[in-house]
């Protein structure tokens, strides 16, 4: 049902797209001394977090390339939307930045839009590229669709290994959110991998998009007492669960994938030590040793006054990649631009990696854990 809805969006505003966003022709013409990005981020609404540290990453990127030549003497211009973490604006919004010459697209955060945006470009073949879209189907079957970070299935993966390997687990919990592909992905492939490693799954319970009260599912599962719980959202809706988890006399250690970073943010410090001990998966830390990690980080501190978010280093990856991409190409072809990204080998603040048949990079994950009110770097966890 999810995918039919996707595709009469995308359907829609193709036709909306004709004529313009607004039903007026906008202009397409491109000045050939640069290189226009478009992006498409949640700047207000729910996952506003999440896309102003993205787009932070993103325009510090492109500051850096310019001050440095920009890419083949072109200096890069960057159109920025605001999609409010909504399907249908996120496509309304890459229909926008391609009429108004956007060379290539950067986005979107979460998965549903992002898939949105990926369809929508089929047609046009300009690259695209998601920093943070972790829904599996994102990039499948197109070829001018990228992403910078791991799938959704990937981290569920790691997670269950990270639970036999490192906290010894022997039982799980799974408390998913059944609306969202990005929640589904991982749970289903932790359930997968775990059962496969020895970890039995004693309960798997269930909420929807809208709820609030979670008492029934987690009172369910304290009774089993499980090691670890996995919860796989996004922040928001993860500072409402695990207060409510404590309240039942939960015990279990708390594993996430990369929507919990943020979650500090959106707690109360004094409701801290509910969350502590907590792991999840995560593209960077900020206490990784390498100088070109530090330096990126040291310039987004005195550029944004604040520590980087993961999000914030894809976003910033992505430029790179674009750049290396573009700067390899045989031509300006969106063909030769898609096959040069596709055949990269990239190192950035978030990894080393090539792409795979799908265009998803197969890369180690960081596992970060909560401690004293920080994000704590505790290990490295590669798939088997």
């Amino acid at each position: 049902m999810k995918k039919k809805f996707v595709a009469i969006v995308v359907a829609a505003s193709i036709i909306l797209a004709s004529c313009g966003v607004n039903g007026e022709s906008e202009s397409t013409k491109v000045d050939e001394n640069t290189i226009k990005f478009g992006s498409s981020f949640p700047l207000t609404g729910q996952y506003s977090n999440y896309g102003i540290s993205t787009v932070n990453g993103i325009e510090m990127a492109i500051e850096e390339i310019n001050a440095n030549g920009g890419i083949k003497g072109k200096k890069i211009t960057l159109e920025s939307l605001d999609d409010k973490g909504e399907l249908t604006d996120s496509v309304t919004t890459y229909h926008k930045l391609v009429q108004n010459g956007a060379q290539a697209v950067i986005g979107t955060n979460t998965s549903s839009p992002s898939s949105a945006i990926a369809e929508a470009s089929i047609n046009d073949g300009i690259p695209v590229i998601t920093p943070t879209g972790t829904e599996e189907a994102i990039t499948e079957g197109k070829p001018n669709v990228f992403r910078t970070c791991f799938t959704n299935p990937y981290q569920g993966e790691l997670l269950a290994i990270f639970a036999k390997d490192s906290l010894n687990a022997k039982t799980a919990g799974i408390l998913v959110n059944t609306a969202s592909d990005y929640s589904t992905g991982i749970a289903d492939s932790f359930e997968k991998k775990a059962e496969e490693l020895g970890i039995k799954v004693v309960k798997k319970e269930s909420y929807g998009e809208n709820d609030t009260d979670f008492k029934a599912q987690l009172t369910s599962i304290a009774g089993k007492n499980p090691d670890v719980l996995l919860i796989p959202d996004y922040y928001e809706k993860l500072s409402l669960i695990t207060p409510q988890a404590r309240d039942a006399n939960i015990k279990s250690t708390f594993l996430g994938g990369d929507g919990w970073d943020g979650i500090l943010k959106t707690m109360d410090s004094s409701s801290y030590e509910l969350i502590q001990d907590s792991y999840f998966t995560n593209h960077f830390s900020i206490e990784d040793t390498d100088s070109k990690v530090q330096e990126f980080i040291n310039k987004y501190r005195e550029k944004y006054g604040e520590d980087p978010t993961a999000f914030s280093a894809l976003g910033y990856d992505t430029v790179y990649i674009l750049k290396e991409g573009f700067e390899s190409a045989n031509s300006d072809s969106n063909e030769d631009r898609n096959a040069a990204i596709k055949s990269l080998e990239f190192t950035g603040i978030t990894g080393s990696f090539k792409f795979d048949e799908n265009n998803n990079p197969r890369k180690a994950a960081s596992i970060m854990k909560i401690d004293n009110g920080k994000y704590k770097f505790d290990s490295i966890v590669n798939p088997r």
